[in-house]
Formats: C-alpha cells, structure tokens, sequence
C-alpha cells in the first residue's frame, strides 16, 4: 500500500512500486484527465505537478514518490474549470480532439508560474508536449492571452480563403 498525496488529499494506492504513477492515478483514483499516449515520457498526454514541477507521469514509478509530495492533476487544478489557463483554452478553441490538452494545460501552468510573461523562446522551450491536431499556434496565443491577463477576451484572428477573417 502506498500514501500519496494527491489534489490536496493523502490517498491509498494498492499497487506495486513499479508502478507508473499514470495507472495508478487513472486506475486507483479514478482520475482519468491523465491520458496515456506513448508510455515513454516523449508525448506528454501524462503530465501531472508534483511539486508544483511538470512530470510525466507514466514513466515515475509510485515507489519514488513520497507522501509529503503534492501531485496536482488537471482535476485538481480547478474545481470548475476556472484556472485562467482553462479559461484561455476555452476562448481559443485551442483544442481539437482534446487528448492531449491536459497534459499541455499542466504544462502552460507550469510555465506561467516559472515566467510569467514567456517569450516564445520561453514557450519553446517548456511546451515539450506533442499535439498531435497542430494546435501550437493556438496554445502559444492562450499563454500569451494569460500572460497579458485578456483571457476574457483572447481571440484568433484567423485569416479564411475567402479573405475574411474572424
């Protein structure tokens, strides 16, 4: 049995150290936002805080994790959807097929506590994630929205064949 302390709980895990901390969060908890994509940390479908430090989870065995460290999920990340990196998403439509955008959301969050103003160097640097719908463009416009503090109103201007743009 392990103890981890899991979106501000201490929590019972009945499986072997080996592990990956993603099964046992999507399997034991029930905490399925997690997503597994490539089981060797590459993707980034799996990342989760432990300490406030971005973490692919399906690599970190449960055994190395101690019970004093904090691991925030996306689930614990807002109770409502209200974390202002949610609430940039939203307003850009960044995602497509959704699977990996809550790895990509723990990751931004991350960011954006480390620097709050990122450069695109910066985004390049720590959006390691793989999306695999393309939607960079829009990802780097919501860090930047959240950066700027205009989530409410963050937008694309999107320029259409047609030559309109929304």
């Amino acid at each position: 049995m392990q103890q981890l302390h899991v979106n501000g709980k201490l929590q019972a895990v009945d499986a072997e150290g080996d592990t990956p901390l993603l099964w046992a969060l999507r399997e034991q908890l029930g905490l399925t936002g997690t997503k597994y994509g490539c089981g060797i940390a590459a993707c980034g479908a799996c990342t989760v805080h432990i300490d406030g430090v971005p973490t692919r989870s399906c690599v970190r065995p449960i055994s190395s994790i101690k019970p004093a460290e904090k691991i925030i999920t996306i689930e614990g990340l807002s109770p409502n959807g209200s974390h202002p990196v949610q609430k940039a998403w939203v307003a850009l439509d960044v995602p497509q097929c959704g699977y990996c955008q809550c790895g990509m959301v723990m990751a931004a969050v991350a960011l954006l506590k480390e620097k709050p103003r990122p450069t695109d160097a910066d985004i390049d640097a720590a959006i390691t994630n793989i999306c695999r719908c393309g939607t960079y463009n829009r990802i780097r416009a919501a860090i930047k929205a959240v950066a700027a503090g205009t989530t409410r109103t963050a937008g694309l201007n999107i320029l259409h064949t047609d030559g309109s743009v929304a």
